[in-house]
């Protein structure tokens, strides 16, 4: 907020400054009619000086904004085998039975250019699969493998139309893939967000921050 108020401020005094200098010009009264000029171009280039700082402020806000795309809470119902269940923003939830010591999720971005990103466009994603591995590369390959395409709330699929018209669209920056992956434990809740670089998993309880400790 201090930032608006010291345009505001600024650019207040510099319009005063303005009408002083008009109406010392009116008077003939040329000596003052230039201090009042001159001081009311200095308190404009401070507002404009303090309008560029909010702007970059706000652009630095916007590069580090994240969505929240979802809520994982694992249960274990065997060994390495466990229960995701993943809660979207909206509320619907949905079940998958995982087997490993990690999980991973997918997702498909595009990514927008650095003006139309301070605009206010997040990042466009959908969310592709989930899928339970192993840290361990030979148990991974001779285990049974557990990966399930994900299935969002319906709505408009907007990743879709962008993906249809992205050369059309000249503020798109990138369509990429992006995946996390983090260890699973019994009770443990994340939280995946996307950001401009990607997907993160997050931990929101004390299971998940231990497993995270304590993951080789």
């Amino acid at each position: 907020m201090i930032v608006p108020a010291l345009v505001a401020f600024f650019a207040l005094v510099g319009l005063l400054f303005m009408l002083l200098s008009l109406r010392r010009m009116r008077r003939r009264r040329y000596g003052a009619c230039a201090f009042h000029g001159l001081s009311a171009l200095v308190f404009f280039l401070a507002a404009a000086c303090a309008g560029l700082l909010g702007f970059n402020l706000l652009s630095y806000e916007r590069l580090t904004h994240e969505q929240h795309a979802l809520e994982a809470q694992f249960t274990r119902v065997g060994e390495q085998q466990f229960d995701a269940l993943l809660t979207y923003p909206s509320g619907v939830t949905q079940r998958y039975a995982l087997r490993g010591d990690e999980w991973q999720i997918d997702a498909r971005l595009l990514k927008w250019r650095g003006i139309t990103n301070v605009l206010g466009f997040d990042t466009a994603y959908r969310l592709e699969r989930i899928a339970g591995r192993y840290s361990d590369i030979d148990r991974e390959r001779a285990s049974p493998r557990t990966v399930y395409a994900l299935h969002p709330p319906e709505g408009v699929d907007v990743w879709a139309l962008l993906r249809s018209y992205h050369d059309y669209v000249p503020w798109a920056d990138a369509l990429y893939g992006s995946a996390t992956y983090v260890p699973i434990a019994d009770g443990a809740a994340y939280e995946v967000k996307v950001s401009q670089d990607g997907l993160i998993a997050r931990p929101l309880n004390l299971p998940a921050r231990q497993a995270l400790g304590a993951w080789r």
